[in-house]
């Protein structure tokens, strides 16, 4: 199903022709450095194609012939390639033999020219073609060498092609070239069977283009579809003949899924260390606000109704046009590195509709009531940052993030382990921020709903007649801090500090303790009716409470963290109304 949407997002965007995709045979490639020669095969000058400043430079992006799979051996891409390919001089490798990359470097030269006589014959039509052959054979790349940019171009080992003189394409790029290229490429097969993705008759294609783009994965690139060793194969088939994917569905899939995944691209964003991808069956709005559903607002701007605007695509008003049809098909992918594979970490394929709601009940879900310096609508970063050690993304278990986000695509239970990773970090440092009460809020009530608990779902602000023992300790905890605040104005370090761990895990080893403090700290309150008010709230806390448990499982533990958070902020907010 992934391939197939893939391959059908292909002939989507050829036929919109809005976007750079490449037609078969050929791919859109970043090639930095130009080399133009004249029609007689002389250096007249090196283009350099990139824009920007420092290390944001960017390289300009050309149709070139369809890379060829490099594996150890020696293979030579066409009119384009790395310099130890195009001009023999390699790219220096303190860890290698100067010696032995030098000859191999020469092979690789060899191939380049050989490849491309191949190709166009030994005394090619196009004047093009004809030119960067004669510059080649010439071997006098003195010109270049000499050129400011040279060292750079040897040092990065960038990719190089050919600009005839007076020129605005590659050669690669010409007409004729593209013609001839095209029809070798459609020649006829050798051995047809019925693809696997297509349902059409067309050749196997053995092994599939590399993917690039995914976060972690090889700079050149990994397989989704790959069968690389003997355990793999299945009654004597060879690599891709296994699943027989033909050449064109294979070339359809795997230029769209590196379109999406290209530097820059609109359509992609960071998950944990799933690299995620979306994209619609045709042209809908909601491709293009899909990414700031998820990422961090932009500075400066103001704050956009996120669920508002996820209601719009679920249900749009009536006479909307097309770009705003809920029954769109949409697709969300989230490929993670394995290896020289890529690992797919989640797949929908849902409709605009389905899908919006579903966002839309995780707005509810995480909506908690926070400062107004705080976004009503945290990013998906932000929530799993706040689960991570010390705050660094590197530390946000791999696993997790891709869990996450296909609980809130599908409308599942969030992972459990979101819970525990939200709590260890709420006792190692002794304190419940918003975007932790958010995701532990979310949890319990989408657990509660979703299983039919009797428990009452978790509010987003105080709820005084929420009775859950959990929940009420992390109240009494909250206002026992606070008479402690208010009789000790200035202080350090609080109980927070001490018993923040023990009083949310093992509640009857430090609440004994903490009541005798109290009445210590309410003696020491100076207006007595601020002390009788904090008594009484500490009684309608403590009505019917018992006893306070030996021990509280997962679940409480949060709802004790979301308990102390919305005491908390309701200590904040009384305070803004006496002001």
């Amino acid at each position: 199903m992934i391939l197939n949407a893939l391959n059908d997002y292909y002939h989507r965007l050829r036929s919109e022709g809005l976007a750079a995709v490449a037609s078969r045979g050929f791919q859109m490639q970043a090639i930095p450095f130009v080399i133009v020669v004249s029609r007689d095969g002389n250096f007249v000058a090196l283009w350099d194609t990139r824009s920007g400043e420092g290390k944001g430079k960017t390289a300009r992006a050309f149709t070139v012939p369809k890379a060829v799979k490099k594996t150890s051996g020696i293979a030579a891409n066409l009119l384009w390639d790395v310099p130890g390919y195009v001009l023999a001089r390699p790219k220096p490798d303190p860890k290698k033999d100067p010696a032995k990359l030098a000859a191999r470097a020469i092979e690789q030269h060899h191939c380049f020219i050989s490849t491309i006589r191949e190709r166009f014959g030994p005394e090619p039509a196009d004047e093009g073609v004809a030119a960067v052959l004669r510059y080649l054979e010439g071997s006098c790349y003195d010109s270049l060498y000499e050129h400011p940019a040279w060292p750079e171009i040897e040092a990065s080992g960038a990719n190089l092609s050919f600009q005839l003189e007076g020129e605005s394409c590659l050669v690669c790029e010409r007409p004729a070239v593209v013609t001839a290229l095209q029809k070798l490429s459609h020649g006829g097969a050798k051995d047809v069977q019925t693809c696997l993705v297509s349902g059409l008759v067309d050749e196997p294609a053995r092994l599939h283009t590399a993917i690039k783009g995914v976060y972690g994965a090889q700079t050149s690139g990994a397989n989704i579809v790959s069968f690389n060793l003997p355990a793999f194969k299945s009654y004597g088939k060879d690599q891709g003949f296994n699943a027989p994917v033909g050449k064109r569905a294979e070339f359809a899939y795997t230029t769209a899924l590196n379109h999406l995944l290209r530097k820059g691209s609109s359509q992609r964003l960071q998950v944990g260390d799933a690299s995620t991808v979306f994209w619609a069956e045709k042209r809908h709005e909601f491709e293009d606000v899909f990414t700031s559903l998820f990422g961090e607002p932009p500075k400066g701007e103001p704050e956009q109704d996120y669920k508002q605007l996820v209601a719009t695509f679920r249900a749009p008003e009536i006479g909307a046009p097309p770009q705003l049809d809920p029954a769109t098909r949409f697709f969300v992918l989230g490929l993670a590195p394995n290896a020289a594979r890529i690992a797919v970490r989640f797949w929908y394929a849902g409709n605009v509709g389905d899908l919006a709601g579903k966002l839309e009940q995780h707005f509810d879900d995480i909506a908690m009531i926070h400062s107004p310096k705080q976004p009503s609508y945290l990013s998906l970063f932000r929530l799993l940052v706040a689960t991570a050690a010390q705050g660094k993304a590197e530390n946000i278990p791999p696993n997790l993030a891709g869990e996450f986000m296909k609980a809130i695509l599908t409308g599942a239970p969030y992972p459990q382990a979101l819970l525990g990773a939200a709590i260890r970090r709420c006792r190692a440092e002794r304190e419940v921020i918003y975007p932790r009460a958010s995701l532990i809020k979310a949890i319990l009530a989408r657990a509660a709903r979703y299983y039919q608990k009797i428990e009452k779902e978790v509010d987003v602000s105080l709820d005084t007649s929420n009775s859950n023992v959990g929940y009420r300790l992390g109240r009494l905890f909250a206002a026992l801090e606070k008479i402690q605040e208010e009789a000790n104005p200035g202080i350090n370090a609080t109980i927070r500090d001490r018993f923040y761990g023990s009083a949310s895990a093992t509640p009857v080893a430090a609440f004994p303790h903490l009541m005798k403090l109290k009445n210590h700290h309410l003696s020491k309150l100076e207006n007595r009716g601020r002390a009788v008010n904090l008594e009484k709230l500490i009684g309608e806390i403590m009505d019917n409470l018992d006893e306070f448990p030996p021990h509280m499982g997962l679940a409480d533990q949060g709802r004790f963290a979301v308990g102390y958070y919305h005491q908390r902020q309701a200590f904040f907010t009384g305070s803004k109304k006496d002001q």
